[in-house]
């Protein structure tokens, strides 16, 4: 149970959350594999259905509309991509229409055969709080989309961390 002064405390310190930027979710990770595999591998849909999600309507190319659903938790996600520089950079438009936001992957090559990918989303919607949850739960979902790319590309595991992230049930 909260005191009086506990809840005095608690609303003086909310009273000063403001935010002074939009958040940005941002996840990224050394994958050891040269960036053109890497970056195919976020590029065509036979690839990332294997670590991220279920179906897509079709390979990312620039100006195209493309659906990504995720089977397991019956979602689909509109995507409009915008940009894309073989084996260095994608950028897209995804959400529901009226709520998208920016996601942008950069392929950075690393020493011999290794790449450091790095998944920035921004542009959140919403209310302070909404914007905060969306960017944090974009960060953690990234990092596992990241790690399954890893697994993947790396040893050839299917991580399934997408698919148990969010078991029915539970």
């Amino acid at each position: 149970m909260w005191t009086s002064q506990q809840l005095e405390d608690l609303l003086s310190r909310m009273s000063k959350l403001q935010l002074t930027q939009p958040p940005v979710a941002k996840a990224a990770m050394l994958i050891r594999r040269p960036a053109a595999e890497v970056f195919e591998a976020f590029i065509d849909p036979a690839i990332t259905s294997r670590f991220w999600f279920t179906k897509s309507t079709g390979r990312l190319e620039p100006g195209k509309h493309i659906t990504w659903t995720w089977e397991m938790y019956d979602v689909s996600i509109e995507v409009e991509v915008k940009e894309i520089e073989p084996n260095k950079k994608i950028v897209l438009d995804w959400g529901n229409y009226g709520e998208m936001s920016t996601v942008e992957w950069t392929f950075k090559p690393y020493e011999n055969d290794k790449t450091y990918v790095t998944i920035v989303n921004f542009g959140f919607e919403g209310d302070g709080d909404k914007v905060v949850r969306d960017a944090l739960d974009s960060t953690g979902g990234f990092t596992w989309v990241l790690a399954g790319a890893k697994a993947l590309l790396e040893h050839k595991v299917e991580l399934n961390a997408i698919v148990d992230a969010f078991p029915k049930g539970l």
